[in-house]
């Protein structure tokens, strides 16, 4: 079995939903020496996510935006943690929703995303900063 891990930082993003999917091949072109596995993308932040979903039309990812700032609002005067910021409780809250990891199969060299699918960096906060990721892919 081959096992390739890499730590990568992404530069700052502003807030919203970012496709990385070209980003990560071209920081991790290990992934290319699996015939069949699995890639791994870790974040190691409280106030950002990961998600897989449309990589086409980018109103999908504005859509994404705008229904959770509407689901989980900035100025909800029941959040006590605000020491950084008035969004700061609710990236945490959208960072558990969406989640710190995904997985992607690996087959010949290539993830095998669907075809409209792209991973996504969920940044939610204003000036969130650099973000590091932890990629892992693993298999035969």
């Amino acid at each position: 079995m081959k096992t390739y891990q890499k730590t990568i930082h992404l530069p700052a993003f502003p807030r919203g939903f970012h496709l990385i999917t070209e980003k990560l091949l071209v920081e991790f072109p290990e992934i290319k020496n699996i015939e069949t596995g699995i890639f791994h993308v870790f974040i190691q932040h409280t106030s950002a996510g990961l998600t897989i979903n449309e990589n086409a039309d980018p109103t999908v990812r504005k859509d994404f935006e705008t229904f959770i700032n509407d689901l989980i609002p900035e100025h909800y005067n029941k959040f006590i943690h605000d020491y950084e910021g008035s969004d700061d409780m609710p990236a945490h809250i959208k960072s558990s929703f969406f989640g710190s990891s995904v997985q992607i199969p690996i087959q010949n060299g290539r993830l095998l995303l669907g075809t409209w699918q792209g991973i996504y960096l969920c940044e939610f906060r204003n000036y969130g900063g650099s973000r590091k990721l932890i990629l892992s892919a693993f298999g035969n």
